[in-house]
């Protein structure tokens, strides 16, 4: 292997590629990796250097913190490439402001920005080779934190490692989607880590979102723990209801996750002269709005996606279907946020982010 310092940041490279072995035709979102990751740990009361290494295995104890308390948090973004072979990020300051902010509220050190960068800057010039052109191609990454400390006392680990994976995607499509209004499961309470990309956040869906699935849905819409009244989240993803010509979507808390498709779509909206409302959203307002017809969609948001159209909901035994639209406000935002990303549009917002190579 060949050890090289870049930018301070310390690279051993892969002996081999595997890029050749990989049908980028038919990917499963999440399943393959590219070549590197990268590494930075936490030690006597600083962040290392960051360091690039081939991707593989990691060694813990069976008593590291993070499986014990569930100390880890991580962020979703992705890499794109355009015509002309530059490589771009979508909003990433965003996405760096955010898992620190999530690293702070689970008692994780924040990292540094100068390490953030250049270290995902490093790793996506190391394996660019994995980022493909083509409208719908990008390359998801996924940086995290989790304690290393051994120990199973009930306190912050004092030892922590950063790290940054990245997998190649192409256009994310599920399928028609049908959700569940939660009559009785909640995704977060108030004074909570909802707002948090904690690794828990998700883990504990799992349960009412398969029981969900036993329905026949695929996924849930979360309602506030306090009464059920009222409509906050998707799944993992944000949500919008379009009643007539005007968008509706929760306002974030510390129960509801600061999306960054989410911000972005608000401000194209207005943008497009779309209405947007950020208001409480009660169940009762999108049952009476389905049964009226003026509920014309529901769309979540989020970065592997972007937007998810929902095609229906049930709610205590009854179902509800959406109209399908010639014309949805889901599909032209979509449309118009993915030709940022892939450098086909101006920018107007100055979300584009480029990767020096």
């Amino acid at each position: 292997m060949k050890n090289d310092t870049i930018t301070n940041i310390d690279i051993v490279k892969a002996p081999s590629s595997k890029i050749k072995s990989v049908d980028f035709e038919n990917l499963i979102f999440g399943n393959t990796f590219t070549d590197h990751m990268m590494v930075c740990d936490y030690e006597n009361g600083e962040w290392q250097q960051p360091k690039i290494r081939p991707y593989g295995p990691i060694e813990l104890e069976p008593s590291a913190k993070v499986f014990h308390y569930g100390q880890a948090v991580f962020e979703g973004m992705k890499a794109f490439r355009d015509e002309n072979d530059k490589i771009w990020m979508f909003r990433p300051e965003e996405n760096f402001n955010r898992i620190n902010k999530s690293a702070k509220r689970l008692a994780i050190p924040e990292f540094p920005k100068e390490h953030f960068f250049k270290g995902l800057e490093a790793l996506l010039n190391i394996d660019k080779d994995w980022i493909k052109k083509g409208f719908g191609n990008s390359l998801y990454i996924r940086p995290f934190v989790i304690a290393t400390e051994p120990g199973v006392s009930a306190s912050p680990g004092k030892n922590y490692k950063f790290m940054i994976i990245c997998s190649p995607a192409q256009s994310y499509y599920t399928g028609e989607v049908r959700v569940k209004f939660s009559e009785e499961f909640s995704r977060a309470a108030d004074g909570g880590v909802g707002f948090a990309k904690a690794a828990g956040n998700y883990g504990a869906q799992f349960y009412p979102t398969s029981l969900a699935k036993e329905e026949g849905f695929q996924q849930i819409i979360w309602t506030d723990a306090n009464s059920h009244e009222f409509l906050e989240e998707a799944g993992t993803m944000n949500i919008f209801f379009r009643v007539n010509d005007t968008l509706l979507t929760a306002p974030i808390s510390d129960r509801i996750l600061d999306g960054i498709t989410r911000k972005s779509l608000i401000a194209m909206a207005e943008v497009y002269n779309i209405p947007v409302e950020v208001r409480q959203i009660s169940v009762k307002e999108i049952v009476e709005a389905a049964k009226d017809g003026s509920l014309k969609e529901i769309f979540g948001a989020g970065t592997a996606a972007v937007i998810n159209p929902i095609n229906g909901f049930g709610y205590k035994g009854e179902k509800y279907e959406l109209p399908k639209l010639a014309e949805s406000y889901a599909t032209f935002l979509k449309d118009k946020l993915m030709k940022i990303q892939y450098n086909l549009e101006e920018d107007k917002f100055g979300w584009r982010h480029e990767v020096k190579q």
